[in-house]
């Protein structure tokens, strides 16, 4: 089967419940309107539907090849890469200065969806140029700027984001490989591994966005700078010239996403990699983060996108699929598994998991988008530190209930699932990767607990908080009787929320808060969550289709009766930590 996009349930997230109206009214996005934003989506799904779903089983057999010459990708995805780019989709949400549409990340972050649940190996890629133009538009010179973005923005030329050392794992500080200066430029020397799309034969020039140590760099993150390192070195006329001395030396054997190289590159094997500086010497971490950061919220769409598409699997399966006499619909053995009552749990869970995931997204990337655009300094700042509080959420949860979701789907399919020809074993072969990169679900977790709870006294969190409990009084004085259910379902996990910050902030040993950290990210993610479906369980009061009402209605209640209730088994777990938990000795574990 192929994908079919789930617009009218993206436009009502959109439109009803993260604010478009409110987005489209900051300076530059005025052209975000109801019907231009419809437009998009539409013709968005049909390209993910037509051009990408198609390739995506195909590409997976075949896989990305390596040799001595270079990467190649499989047959059909140079063709529609170049669809893809020549339509405009690369430079959806780019600012216009250097050739983008100038659309909120609100838009972009609904059209990601569409590339990862389609294709999520093809969407890697411009997943990836989209962070390296946003470190080089924040952080590099103009000269950089002028010789790089434009060309990017299209889609003509790629970019990458080159951290990981074999050594070095997540810890950054352990980063070896060198910049020596030389004359206007630096010469790059060291491996770096796990690169995205590191080499391929899409476009005519890979921009490789590198850390690396120049020769009086202090120790640790401290001493890590950043560098534009191309592919192939321009001309005076900025087209591609010279071959640089950086290669991809192998592609690794993966458990999923195999057509989308995942690069060993080496860099100044024959005397070094021609490398500019970005922005100043020994800033390079923060200014990689500007890259990671975006990075994370694209990956968290990629765990639900995911999900999605195993849910609409799974759901067409269980219709098709006769087994047995059933409980639901008319009760007849000619009906389809569906009306099993344990399937059609399976596929409640899967959907309304996805939903909620949905909501918190688009909320993250609003905020982003009135952090980046809104006028006051104040609006600025507290729409920033929600954006930076949603991300590791959004980033973490998402992509663990992305698994058990593909999971899910394997498991309606039934022993079918597990046999590769049906398709269902990619999905969770490929979306098992999304808590591991881009900073694992732990280091998401302690970025929560540390950086976005106790380093602004809690201060992100009552925010939230605040939003919540006007949320939960619009429900309560509400005349739906739905509404009137999820009032206090919300009043439970808002509580729980308070609690457990609490705790983190007044805890003052760090390992018991490290030691939590997982369980807060994922009662928080359910928390959330919760507060996901009761915004959603409000605005769908005004819904005109009866039927998208009553499946919204059925989603949302399922997720506060079926789904929300995890978060207390997380709320317990970080409420019971105790040092006796790790005094067992290492060797013994």
């Amino acid at each position: 089967m192929s994908y079919s996009a789930p617009v009218k349930d993206m436009r009502f997230v959109l439109e009803q419940v993260s604010g478009l109206d409110d987005v489209n009214k900051l300076p530059g996005y005025e052209d975000a309107t109801t019907d231009i934003v419809a437009a998009v989506l539409e013709e968005a799904g049909k390209f993910a539907g037509e051009v990408l779903a198609p390739l995506n089983w195909a590409g997976d057999q075949e896989g990305a090849k390596w040799s001595e010459d270079g990467v190649t990708t499989p047959a059909g995805w140079k063709e529609a890469y170049q669809q893809f780019s020549e339509a405009g989709w690369n430079s959806l949400a780019f600012d216009t200065d250097f050739g983008g549409q100038g659309m909120p990340g609100l838009l972009s972050a609904a059209v990601q969806e569409m590339w990862h649940s389609s294709n999520m190996a093809f969407g890697l890629c411009p997943l990836l140029t989209q962070g390296a133009v946003h470190a080089i538009n924040s952080h590099a010179s103009d000269a950089l700027k002028d010789a790089y973005l434009e060309k990017m923005i299209s889609g003509e030329w790629t970019g990458t984001m080159n951290l990981t050392e074999p050594q070095a794992g997540s810890d950054l500080a352990a980063v070896r490989s060198r910049a020596e200066p030389n004359g206007d430029h630096y010469l790059i020397s060291g491996q770096k591994i796990f690169i995205t799309y590191g080499d391929h034969d899409l476009t005519e020039n890979t921009i490789h966005l590198v850390l690396a140590r120049t020769p009086d760099a202090p120790a640790g993150v401290k001493g890590i700078s950043l560098f534009v390192c191309p592919k192939f070195l321009l001309n005076a006329d900025g087209t591609p010239g010279e071959r640089n001395d950086a290669r991809c030396v192998s592609i690794e054997h993966k458990l999923g996403i195999h057509a989308s190289p995942t690069c060993v590159m080496s860099f100044g094997d024959n005397g070094g990699a021609v490398g500019y500086l970005v922005g100043e010497e020994n800033r390079g971490l923060m200014y990689m983060f500007t890259m990671m950061n975006e990075a994370r919220l694209a990956v968290g769409i990629e765990g639900y996108a995911m999900g999605e598409m195993a849910y609409q699997r799974a759901s067409a399966f269980a219709k098709d699929r006769k087994q047995g006499p059933v409980l639901l619909g008319s009760g007849n053995e000619g009906e389809g598994i569906i009306n099993h009552p344990d399937v059609r749990r399976n596929l409640m869970t899967m959907r309304s998991q996805v939903e909620a995931a949905r909501v918190m997204a688009y909320d993250c990337a609003a905020a982003f988008d009135f952090a980046s655009k809104h006028t006051d300094d104040d609006v600025r700042a507290r729409f920033d530190r929600r954006g930076a509080l949603l991300t590791p959420i959004v980033k973490g949860w998402s992509t663990e209930v992305g698994v058990d979701i593909c999971s899910l789907g394997m498991q309606v399919h039934g022993g079918m699932g597990f046999i590769e020809e049906t398709g269902a074993a990619q999905y969770l072969r490929d979306v098992r990767i999304t808590p591991i990169y881009e900073g694992t679900t732990g280091i998401q977790a302690n970025d929560l607990v540390g950086r976005k709870t106790q380093y602004d006294g809690g201060q992100g969190i009552e925010e939230l908080l605040a939003d919540m409990r006007d949320t939960q009084a619009a429900l309560a004085d509400s005349g739906d009787e739905h509404c009137k259910y999820a009032a206090p379902v919300l009043g439970r996990h808002i509580d729980m929320i308070a609690g457990a910050s609490r705790q983190i902030l007044s805890e003052e040993n760090p390992v018991l808060n490290a030691a939590i950290a997982n369980d807060y990210l994922m009662m928080m993610g359910y928390a959330t969550g919760c507060w996901a479906m009761a915004r959603s369980v409000l605005a769908v009061q005004s819904e005109q289709d009866d039927d998208f009402k009553a499946l919204k209605r059925a989603t949302c209640r399922f997720y506060f009766d079926a789904i929300a209730p995890r978060a207390v088994g997380h709320y317990q777990a970080l409420e019971n930590v105790n040092e006796a938990h790790f005094s067992i000795a290492p060797e013994l574990l």
